[in-house]
């Protein structure tokens, strides 16, 4: 039986599944990294029930509490819907509702940005694949509040613990900026522990290990 606290566990779903590829990608930042994450790669109900329950474990480990889960298009969806049915096999998702903004208001039919759970007078858990520039959550935010919801957190899959100016990290910043909770499953460290492992299965695992670090000393913070 899987252990959906288990960190590990959570890094080599991701590599199962593509989502964490290892090579030479340019990301948002114009940054090189010998490192990918795509939660868009998870395609099958399997995996799609093992990333909610993940995400669910997640935020009963770290305290987090909210009325609805929210979010972002895209890729934020899946992670709502998905998360939402594991706190509700485990009992504990009774009336959490889960909700998601369209990219493009509709004006027709029910209209609106917001599909799914009304978010006012409600705690809202923004729940999303990783931090980059922080742009969609910090958007995410500001539609929470128009719609009189209270963010309550942030839940991501993996933190990159990058730098952006300086020696914060934009998971960092996010936090202090929102002024809530900003929570990782996993971060950068915990995928260097995994290639570091033994039973990894990864070709060149010490060459993949040792170009990640690189980046790490160039680019990151620990402890963010």
């Amino acid at each position: 039986m899987t252990d959906y606290s288990d960190k590990q566990a959570f890094i080599e779903l991701m590599v199962d599944q593509k989502v964490l590829r290892f090579g030479e990608f340019e990301l948002k930042s114009g940054r090189r990294s010998p490192y990918f994450f795509n939660l868009g790669a998870i395609s099958d109900g399997t995996a799609l029930a093992a990333l909610g329950e993940f995400y669910a474990q997640a935020m009963v480990d770290n305290g987090l509490e909210c009325d609805v889960l929210f979010g972002p298009a895209y890729k934020g969806i899946p992670i709502a819907v998905a998360m939402g049915v594991a706190l509700a096999r485990r009992g504990r998702g009774m009336g959490i509702g889960v909700a998601f903004d369209r990219k493009e208001a509709k004006d027709h039919g029910e209209g609106g940005v917001l599909v799914g759970a009304g978010l006012a007078g409600r705690r809202v858990l923004l729940v999303d694949d990783v931090v980059t520039d922080a742009a969609t959550k910090r958007q995410g935010a500001r539609l929470i509040s128009a719609q009189r919801g209270e963010l309550a957190g942030v839940l991501i899959a993996l933190d990159r613990q990058e730098k952006l100016d300086g020696e914060e990290t934009a998971f960092a910043a996010l936090q202090s900026g929102l002024g809530v909770p900003v929570r990782s499953i996993a971060t950068l460290q915990d995928v260097i522990s995994w290639l570091d492992s033994a039973g990894a299965g990864i070709g060149e695992r010490d060459v993949l290990a040792a170009s990640i670090r690189a980046y790490r000393d160039r680019y990151c913070v620990l402890d963010s």
